[in-house]
Parts: structure tokens; C-alpha cells; sequence
């Protein structure tokens, strides 16, 4: 009953439009206070130790290197070498429009930092080269996603850290289901310009030349992916020294080889600091909200509810799913993650999927990703959605949810995939490991 209590006055401080973070720390206050055995000097303790984890500053350190990216100008270049790679087919614009969240998101790690950097600059080029308003809408929402998919991935730094697992092979075991989402995606533009040759028109071909001198205007960034991935995967450095050189390579690639002045500099110092402060405070508050669920030994409870139930693995993962779909409807990724893994890895550890431990963690890692990525562009509060109507006021909400439905389509095949076989998302983590 106390926690009913608690979940029904967190959503109701959500309903009345309370911060998250906000919704969650006093929630679980409120009912430690008055039905719990802990002191707030006890909370203090808690908060301390949700924030003092090394790996968490990697999280700022990726997002500074997105903001160097926008504000020095390299987003620009890389969206012209996706142009002039595959501008020239049919829906070519918006095929590289998901070529360019891509190798933004390989360095960035956030979802709306990629929808605003590429959807900023190619929304408006689409409109004007003939495409529909929804459907470009539609085409930046989705690859946005890609974001915290194509790693490194800030919700999956989160999860490592609450499930303690290896946030190296986690960031492997992403990528193949971040490749096939891109696949996905180029595939649903192909089939929908096919359909209505309006909604895509081909662009103009670039020659050899042109295509060179794209490549020579990014080479830098893909040198700084591969030193930093490379690293982290060879064990060179942790992620957060992997972080931290990025960003820092992604400094000097935008003051000498973007232009970048002081301004910039301090632009991109405020957008990663008012964004990781956000991060910091919805983890603050889940931090709270984990003290309370300790205390009431729910997590515990819940697992041995399920494992005496006699229910399918399978058919309780796909209800946990089903869970995630819904709280997609109502906040975003971050907090999804933060309020349910506590409550669901328990439930999913003490089953038996045929799988060791730690393989059940990045795979249950990877759907946990994958849903909650679904949930950035579901209505009425898809967060990718809310960011894409304020850089193309002119395109009405609705318009671009229906641009968004295709795509959505192609996430449920990926999703099918990746439950079904979890070799998808283990190959590569099981392979760099010998």
C-alpha cells in the first residue's frame, strides 16, 4: 500500500507538469518520512553514493563533444559528406539525413542533441527540395533515436552503473542493433518514396571530387571515433578517459578545423552544463526513489512473485515491454530507465533464458535501450517529437506523428528480432572477448 502510495503521488506531481526529477525526489520523501525508517541525513548518504560513480563523468564529457560538434560546424560537414554520398537517389536527402545521425550519434551519445544538430540544418533543405513537411519531420525524429543506440550511449552508462555491468561490452553489444535500425530506417524511406515519389525527390548526383573532398572534411571526426571507440573497446582507457579525449579532441577539431571562437566556447559550456544538471537531478531523484524501494524490499518481493508464477520468460519480458510502451507515453528515457530497472532486472535475473548472467545484462540492456528509444517518438509526449516542433514550427504536431508511424513499424521488426535472438545483440561483445 505505501508504495502504491508512492507511484500514485509521483504521477500525479507528473500530471500537474512537476520536473521530473522533482516529481520523483519528493514522492519518495514524502512517504519515507512519514512510512519509512530512514532520516533524511540517511538520504543524504544515498545521494551521495548514487553520484559519486567515476563512470558518470562521462556522461557531460559525451555531451560537450556533441556541443563542440554543433557549435563548431562539424555537424555541417558531416551532413554534406551523407549528401553527396547518397543525395543523388530517390529520397536521397532524407537517406542521408539517418547517415548523418549516425555519425553524430557515434560520438555524441544523446538522442536530442542529434535530433537538434541534423534536424536544425536539413528539415528546412528537405521542404525545399519537395518533401513533404511530415515525413521530413517524421525521417529526423526517428534517426535522431539513433542518438542513444549507435553507442557510446548515455542511458546505457545509467544502466551499467545500476545493474553493475560492463559498460564496455555494453556499447558492443549496441551495435549491431544500432546498424539494423539504421538499415530499418533507410529501408522504410525507400519503400515510402516508392509508394509516393512526391514525399522524396532525388537530389542532384555529386561527382568523385566532390565526394573527396566531403571525406577530407570529416576525416578528423572519424579519426577521433576511432581513437576513442578503438580505446574503449581495446581496453586502453575506460570510457570516461575515452570521454574525456573525445571531447577534447572534438575542441581542437572545432577551434582549428571548424572556426569555433569564444562564443561558441561558451555556448557549448552552458548547453553541457544546463544538460547534464538535468541528468543529474532525474538521477538524484530516482536515487531517492531507490533508497525507498530498498526499505520496502519491492524489487525482492516482485521477483519471487514472478519466479513461483509459473509464466514463460518470454511472455514476462514481453509484458515488461509492453509496461515500457506505456511509460513511454508519459516521460522520457532517462527516468524510464531509472524507475524500472530497479524493479524489473531483479524480476529478469531470477530467470532462466538459457543465457549466463552477464550475457542476460547486455541483452536485457539492449531491449531496455531499444524500448525506451520507441518511447522518444510515441504520443503525447515523445520528447524527439516536442524538439523536432520547435526547430520546424510550421509543420503541425500531428503531421509529423504520422510521418513518425513508418518508421515506428520498422522498430517493432528490430524489437521482434532482438528478443527473439539474442545472439544479435551477444555476437559482438562474445567475439572482441575471444
Amino acid at each position: 500500500m505505501t508504495t502504491a502510495l508512492l507511484f500514485v503521488m509521483l504521477f500525479v506531481f507528473m500530471l500537474l507538469g512537476m520536473p521530473i526529477a522533482i516529481a520523483l525526489g519528493l514522492s519518495s520523501v514524502l512517504t519515507i518520512l512519514f512510512f519509512g525508517q530512514d532520516s533524511l541525513a540517511s538520504l543524504g548518504l544515498k545521494l551521495y553514493e548514487t553520484s559519486e560513480h567515476f563512470t558518470l563523468l562521462a556522461i557531460p564529457f559525451f555531451i560537450l563533444s556533441g556541443a563542440f560538434m554543433t557549435t563548431g560546424g562539424v555537424a555541417k560537414r558531416m551532413i554534406r559528406f551523407a549528401i553527396a554520398c547518397i543525395g543523388h537517389l530517390r529520397g536521397g536527402l532524407a537517406m542521408a539525413s539517418v547517415l548523418a545521425c549516425m555519425l553524430f550519434a557515434a560520438v555524441s551519445g544523446s538522442s536530442p542533441a542529434t535530433v537538434v544538430a541534423v534536424g536544425s540544418i536539413v528539415i528546412a533543405g528537405m521542404v525545399k527540395a519537395g518533401y513533404s513537411q511530415g515525413f521530413a519531420a517524421g525521417v529526423i525524429c526517428n534517426a535522431g533515436t539513433l542518438g542513444i543506440l549507435i553507442p557510446p550511449s548515455i542511458p546505457l552508462i545509467i544502466y551499467a552503473i545500476m545493474v553493475e555491468a560492463n559498460i564496455v561490452q555494453l556499447f558492443q553489444a549496441a551495435i549491431v542493433p544500432g546498424v539494423l535500425a539504421a538499415i530499418g530506417y533507410l529501408i522504410v524511406i525507400s519503400i515510402v518514396v516508392r509508394i509516393n515519389p512526391a514525399a522524396g525527390p532525388a537530389g542532384e548526383r555529386v561527382g568523385v571530387r566532390g565526394r573527396i573532398a566531403a571525406l577530407r572534411d570529416i576525416w578528423t571526426v572519424v579519426l577521433i571515433f576511432v581513437v576513442v571507440m578503438g580505446g574503449i573497446y581495446s581496453g586502453a582507457f575506460t570510457p570516461t578517459e575515452g570521454a574525456g579525449i573525445g571531447a577534447l579532441g572534438m575542441f581542437l577539431i572545432a577551434v582549428f578545423h571548424g572556426g569555433m571562437r569564444m562564443k561558441g566556447f561558451i555556448e557549448s559550456l552552458l548547453e553541457t552544463a544546463q544538460t547534464t544538471a538535468m541528468i543529474f537531478l532525474i538521477l538524484l531523484g530516482a536515487g531517492v526513489l531507490n533508497a525507498f524501494l530498498g526499505f520496502s524490499r519491492l524489487p525482492m518481493w516482485t521477483a519471487d512473485l514472478f519466479q513461483h508464477a509459473g509464466l514463460p520468460p518470454y511472455a514476462i519480458v514481453l509484458g515488461m515491454i509492453v509496461l515500457y510502451l506505456i511509460l513511454g507515453c508519459m516521460m522520457d528515457s532517462l527516468a524510464m530507465i531509472l524507475i524500472t530497472i530497479p524493479i524489473f532486472w531483479p524480476i529478469i535475473a531470477g530467470l532462466d533464458f538459457g543465457l549466463q548472467t552477464e550475457d542476460v545484462k547486455l541483452w536485457f540492456g539492449i531491449i531496455t535501450l531499444m524500448v525506451v528509444e520507441i518511447g522518444l517518438i510515441t504520443p503525447p509526449v515523445g520528447l524527439n517529437v516536442f524538439v523536432i516542433n520547435s526547430l520546424a514550427k510550421d509543420t503541425p504536431m500531428i503531421e509529423t506523428f504520422r510521418g513518425v508511424v513508418p518508421f515506428l513499424m520498422s522498430d517493432v521488426v528490430r524489437l521482434t528480432l532482438v528478443v527473439a535472438l539474442p545472439v544479435l545483440s551477444l555476437f559482438i561483445p562474445h567475439w572482441l572477448a575471444g
